[in-house]
């Protein structure tokens, strides 16, 4: 994962201005600036989670990794399978978005 991904998940951790978990995005998603989900969700919800996000215009990010270690990206003691990002601008998302595509 990039730099840009890594520090707006801290911030956003660090602020308060996230959610956590698949259920939680789900009745939130429209709140939602970037959401970021990781191999750990199941085939189901990953679809769910998809099928939301594009019908509510919300960038979503396939993290390549498990959710112990979007957990420890976050900086959190505990797994984080699925995470929200709501405080992040329109010009982080595209700075996001792009160096995850180059990787």
């Amino acid at each position: 994962m990039g730099k840009i991904l890594e520090k707006a998940l801290k911030n956003a951790i660090k602020e308060k201005k996230r959610v956590l978990g698949t259920k939680q995005i789900m009745s939130s998603i429209k709140d939602s600036g970037i959401i970021i989900i990781s191999q750990s969700v199941s085939p189901k919800m990953t679809k769910k989670i998809e099928e939301s996000a594009q019908s509510n215009s919300v960038p979503l990010i396939h993290f390549n990794d498990t959710s112990v270690i979007l957990g420890k990206l976050c900086g959190l003691q505990f797994r984080v399978s699925a995470i929200s990002l709501n405080a992040v601008s329109n010009t982080n998302v595209q700075a996001i978005i792009k160096e995850y595509e180059t990787k």
